[in-house]
């Protein structure tokens, strides 16, 4: 079955699947020759779907794996309307960047738009997953999520976890099964509040909270600290962070500072003319070699 998507004029396609290294966990997968992104969504009504997407000039293409009902058309159409931030005005940061010379290829090459999950959840399970460990170690939690707790499609590719799903699980298992190490704790807690209602992630991404206070909501959550938040900010629109870790550091030394470390004062000093668009300015800027190489994954 295909379902065919607008997409908006400065819209890259590739920079977006790219942006950031959710291509490469589950239940996304990436095809680099051909350019499709994969996805297995839940779906509220039988069973998930597998959806190969690729982009035209005008449009996204998008294959599903079985004959889906208008409902699930739909559902299928706004989880790939948000996962790839079809609907993200970008208007303003793309006058703020094409004014530098040294920033305006991000507006010509429509960059800027971050890949993100369907879910929330997903995108703060994946965000605890990368903090304190190598990208090796992210990929096997995540795989031994899915993997285990996963619903399966009728192409064998499995779903993110619910939080119901994870909930019931003992801390044990994400020792034992997803090697989550002292995660394993932050995950079976956050499953619990979550699938219980005491915590509603879903409703940060229209959070009337100043990015401060909401900052102070997320770090509530067991394992975000500083980093993970702040990345997950970027997730739901908000830029003000810059979320540095060693590798974001060694890439500023290296890009804009001839190889030689400095502070995170001198970094943040570098993009503070970016004001409330700071965080993807540094992003963009720290990321824009990845489309040649099309290599987003870090160790």
């Amino acid at each position: 079955m295909d379902i065919s998507v607008a997409i908006p004029r400065e819209f890259s396609f590739k920079r977006t699947v790219i942006s950031h290294g959710w291509c490469e966990l589950l239940p996304f997968q990436i095809d680099r020759k051909k350019w499709k992104l994969i996805r297995t969504l839940d779906l509220p009504e039988g069973k998930p779907v597998t959806v190969t997407i690729t982009a035209g000039r005008r449009a996204l293409q998008i294959k599903a794996s079985r004959r889906l009902s208008q409902a699930a058309t739909r559902k299928v159409i706004t989880a790939v309307r948000h996962m790839l931030r079809l609907d993200d005005d970008m208007a303003a940061f793309y006058r703020v960047v094409a004014e530098d010379p040294d920033f305006s290829w991000i507006s010509a090459q429509g960059a800027g738009r971050m890949l993100r999950s369907p879910t929330v959840f997903e995108d703060l399970v994946k965000m605890i997953c990368t903090t304190n460990c190598s990208w090796g170690l992210t990929e096997k939690m995540i795989t031994g999520l899915v993997e285990n707790l996963g619903r399966e499609a009728n192409d064998g590719r499995r779903t993110f976890p619910t939080p119901e799903a994870m909930a019931l699980m003992p801390v044990k298992f994400y020792v034992n099964e997803v090697r989550a190490g002292y995660r394993s704790t932050y995950l079976k807690q956050l499953a619990d509040r979550v699938a219980s209602g005491n915590l509603d992630v879903e409703a940060w991404l229209k959070s009337p909270l100043s990015t401060v206070d909401l900052m102070k909501e997320m770090r509530g959550v067991m394992g975000v600290g500083p980093y993970a938040a702040e990345n997950l900010l970027k997730l739901l629109g908000r830029y003000d962070g810059l979320a540095l870790d060693s590798w974001t550091r060694s890439k500023f030394f290296s890009v804009r500072n001839n190889g030689r470390k400095t502070t995170d004062k001198k970094i943040a000093r570098h993009y503070s003319r970016f004001k409330e668009w700071r965080g993807l300015a540094l992003w963009c800027d720290m990321t824009r070699d990845w489309l040649d190489r099309q290599a987003p994954a870090r160790d």
